[in-house]
């Protein structure tokens, strides 16, 4: 097994892909209030929400840190994406590298989120980062049950 590598899942969601897209371009801080036992904090550090460039911390289950820079935007397509590199927190002590993408695939009724992490581990006894992605899956089926709480 090499140093890099690259995990995908894919997850159907039953409610709109553009409501989904937009909590993660307009409304990342949101996410706390609706995933609060995974997520405790989502803080703008630089930038403007929704912007490439912009820089957000994350406080996450079992006192995890993230320092995430927004890379890309791919908002007005079928397909909209979302790419960050994580540049500080737990995860760069075992990885040189951590780059997370989710992307929205809508077509009609049906929508997909996809979760990409891409890596670069220090060393071969590092882990694939395969819990974080349970992670991800766990945290959109979450979001998922609240909007579809939420009247549209």
């Amino acid at each position: 097994m090499g140093l890099h590598g690259k995990l995908v899942i894919q997850i159907s969601i039953k409610v709109d892909g553009d409501i989904f897209f937009h909590l993660f371009k307009h409304k990342l801080h949101h996410i706390k209030n609706i995933c609060p036992q995974k997520i405790q904090s989502v803080n703008l550090i630089a930038g403007d929400w929704g912007t490439v460039g912009s820089v957000i911390s994350w406080n996450y289950t079992k006192d995890g840190f993230l320092s995430l820079q927004r890379r890309s935007l791919r908002p007005w397509t079928r397909k909209r994406s979302i790419t960050y590199k994580v540049t500080e927190g737990d995860l760069m002590a075992v990885y040189n590298t951590f780059k997370l993408a989710v992307s929205v695939d809508s077509n009609g009724e049906d929508n997909v989120v996809t979760w990409t992490v891409e890596y670069e581990k220090k060393n071969e006894s590092v882990p694939e980062p395969s819990t974080f992605l349970d992670f991800c899956f766990s945290a959109t089926k979450e979001i998922e049950r609240h909007y579809m709480l939420v009247p549209n």
